[in-house]
C-alpha cells in the first residue's frame, strides 16, 4: 500500500515582523527627536563650552598685551612713567596734567584691548561655525541615511519590482518603524498583485481551450459542402465572434505578462523590431492602399524582444485600420535623441480632439465609443503598448495631427 502524500508545506514567513509588542519603558524609546535633541543639544553645549575657553585666553591674552605696553619705574626720589601708547607723559610739569594724561592713556590702553578681544573673538566665532556646520552635516547625513534607504528602495518599487524590501536595522526609532510599515505595505501590494496576475492568467488559459474546440467545430461543420447556406452564413458569424474572443484572450494574456516586471532582459534593436512588426502588417496595408514609409536608424535597448515587437505591432496595426479610405499614409521612424531610444508612429487618419487621447490608453476604450464595437480590434491594443512601455522603464506620448491622425511617440532609456 503506497504512502500518502506528505501535505504541503507552509510558505516561509518573512525574516522582519513589522509588528512588535511595546517596550517595557516606552519613555525611554530611542526617538529621533531624542536622538537629535541630545546631538544638537551637546554640539550646541561643547560650543559654548569652546568659545567661553576661547575668550577667556583671548581676554587675558588682551590684558597681558595692555598691561606690557606701560611701566612705571623709580629713581631715586624720582618717578619715571613710560608707555608705549602714551609717550608724553614724561613731558606733565604738574600732577593735574599727569592725571589727565593717565586717564587718557588707560581710556585709549582699554579699547585697544576692546577692539583686539573682538577681532579675535570673531575669528574664533568663525572657525568654530564652520567646524560646527561641517559635523552637524555630518550627524545629519548619518542620522537621516535609513531615509535614502528608503528612498532607493520605494523607486525599485516604482520600475516595478514589488519583491524589494527595505528591512531596517538600527534603533526603534520612527524611521525603522516607518520603514517596517513600508515593508508590510510592500507585502500587501505583491500579495494583491500577484493574486490578481494569477486571476488573469487562469482566467484566460482557461478560456483558450473551450474557444479553440468551438472554433474546430465550427471550422469542421463549414467544410461540409452539402450544410444550407443559412447554416453557413451563421457558422462564419460564430467563427467571427469566436476568432474575437480568441484575440480579446491573447490580449488579456499579454496585458497581465507586460504589466509584471520584465526579468529576461537582452539588446534589442527598436529598428529590427519595427521592420519585422511592418512585414506583418504589410498584407493589410495594401489591401487597404495606405502606405508605410519611414527611415529607422539602429536603437538598442536593454528589454523583452517579444513584448517590444508587440509594441511597433499594435502602434502599426492601430495606425494602418484607423485610416483614411484613399492615400493614407503610416510613417516608421527610429532614432537615439538625447540618450534615448524613440519609436515614432504617425499616420494619417480621422481627426483626433486632444480631450480624447487619454481616453485610448483606457481597455476597450476606442474614439468616440465606450465598448468596443468594431471590427478593428478588441480594444487592448494601446493599453498594451502602454503597460510594456512602462514595464522597461520607457514612456508612451500620443499626439493629434493637423488634418488628422496621431503621431505615437514611444521612448525608452538606452
Amino acid at each position: 500500500m503506497a504512502a500518502a502524500p506528505a501535505p504541503p508545506t507552509a510558505p516561509p514567513k518573512p525574516t522582519w515582523d513589522p509588528r512588535k509588542g511595546e517596550p517595557p519603558f516606552p519613555w525611554l524609546r530611542p526617538t529621533i527627536r531624542i536622538r537629535l535633541t541630545l546631538l544638537y543639544g551637546g554640539m550646541f553645549l561643547i560650543a559654548g563650552i569652546l568659545l567661553l575657553s576661547i575668550i577667556y585666553l583671548l581676554a587675558a591674552q588682551a590684558l597681558h598685551d595692555g598691561g606690557s605696553g606701560q611701566s612705571f619705574r623709580v629713581s631715586g626720589s624720582n618717578i619715571d612713567i613710560t608707555s608705549e601708547t602714551c609717550p608724553q607723559l614724561n613731558s606733565a610739569t604738574t600732577n593735574d596734567q599727569l592725571n589727565d594724561m593717565l586717564k587718557q592713556c588707560n581710556a585709549v590702553q582699554r579699547q585697544h584691548a576692546l577692539d583686539d578681544l573682538l577681532s579675535r573673538s570673531l575669528g574664533a566665532l568663525l572657525g568654530l561655525a564652520i567646524i560646527a556646520f561641517a559635523f552637524g552635516y555630518a550627524m545629519a547625513g548619518r542620522v537621516l541615511s535609513p531615509l535614502g534607504r528608503i528612498t532607493r528602495t520605494a523607486r525599485a518599487v516604482a520600475g516595478s519590482d514589488l519583491s524589494r524590501r527595505i528591512e531596517l536595522d538600527g534603533p526603534d526609532d520612527e524611521l525603522k518603524e516607518l520603514a517596517d510599515t513600508f515593508d508590510d505595505m510592500l507585502e500587501r501590494l505583491q500579495r494583491a498583485f500577484t493574486a490578481q496576475q494569477r486571476f488573469v492568467g487562469n482566467a484566460s488559459h482557461e478560456l483558450r481551450t473551450p474557444l479553440a474546440i468551438n472554433r474546430t467545430l465550427l471550422e469542421v461543420h463549414l467544410s461540409d459542402p452539402g450544410a444550407p447556406v443559412e447554416l453557413q452564413q451563421l457558422g462564419r458569424t460564430l467563427l467571427s465572434t469566436n476568432e474575437r474572443s480568441e484575440q480579446l484572450v491573447e490580449g488579456l494574456l499579454l496585458l497581465a505578462r507586460s504589466d509584471n516586471q520584465i526579468v529576461e532582459r537582452g539588446p534589442v534593436d527598436l529598428a529590427e523590431v519595427a521592420t519585422q512588426a511592418i512585414d506583418q502588417v504589410h498584407g493589410e496595408a495594401e489591401a487597404k492602399g495606405v502606405e508605410i514609409r519611414g527611415g529607422r536608424k539602429p536603437a538598442v535597448v536593454q528589454g523583452n524582444g517579444v513584448l517590444l515587437e508587440r509594441i511597433a505591432l499594435n502602434l502599426v496595426q492601430n495606425a494602418v485600420r484607423y485610416n483614411v479610405p484613399e492615400d493614407g499614409w503610416v510613417e516608421v521612424t527610429t532614432d537615439v535623441e538625447h540618450g534615448q531610444a524613440v519609436l515614432v508612429v504617425s499616420n494619417t487618419g480621422p481627426v483626433v480632439p486632444a480631450y480624447e487621447i487619454d481616453n485610448l490608453f483606457e481597455p476597450f476604450r476606442r474614439l468616440r465609443t465606450e465598448r468596443t464595437g468594431s471590427d478593428k480590434g478588441v480594444g487592448l491594443g494601446l493599453s498594451i503598448v502602454r503597460s510594456v512601455a512602462r514595464a522597461h522603464g520607457g514612456h508612451i506620448y500620443a499626439q493629434p495631427r493637423e488634418g488628422g491622425g496621431l503621431v505615437m511617440r514611444v521612448t525608452f532609456p538606452t
